[in-house]
């Protein structure tokens, strides 16, 4: 299983999730799952093992997405979320809740996942930003 593709899957999806899904913010989890299988068989995903991964992901960063967008709010000054772009929105989501919520997971992976993936996905100057936003998030979490 490739861990970062999975994230890349979770990232897809949830930027899909946020044009298309944004009026529920908390979502039940079957409806999550049932949505996400379908953009699976569309994306014509195989990797069982990723998807699984992804999904996992993706149930626990909706879980919990008001927590998430709270802690990533207080470190944004000046900056709402719904400004940011929605890539960077969702790498930072998915990181923190990795951060937040995975301790399967160490903080330098989730963050170097992070910036690996906005580097593909999102600007130049994005991985920096994305950076110093989780880097925040770890220490505070005594990660």
């Amino acid at each position: 299983m490739n861990r970062r593709k999975a994230r890349e899957y979770a990232l897809q999806f949830l930027y899909r999730f946020d044009f298309v899904g944004s009026k529920r913010t908390r979502p039940k989890e079957d409806s999550l799952k049932a949505e996400f299988r379908v953009f699976m068989t569309e994306s014509g995903v195989k990797d069982r093992g990723a998807a699984e991964f992804a999904e996992a992901i993706i149930i626990g960063t909706m879980a919990n997405i008001k927590e998430i967008d709270a802690e990533l709010q207080k470190r944004t000054q000046k900056w709402k979320l719904s400004r940011m772009a929605s890539i960077d929105r969702n790498i930072l989501r998915i990181a923190s809740y990795e951060l937040l919520y995975r301790n399967d997971i160490p903080a330098a992976v989730s963050i170097n996942e992070a910036l690996e993936i906005a580097k593909k996905f999102s600007t130049s100057e994005s991985a920096s930003f994305i950076n110093g936003l989780l880097d925040s998030i770890a220490k505070d979490s005594g990660k």
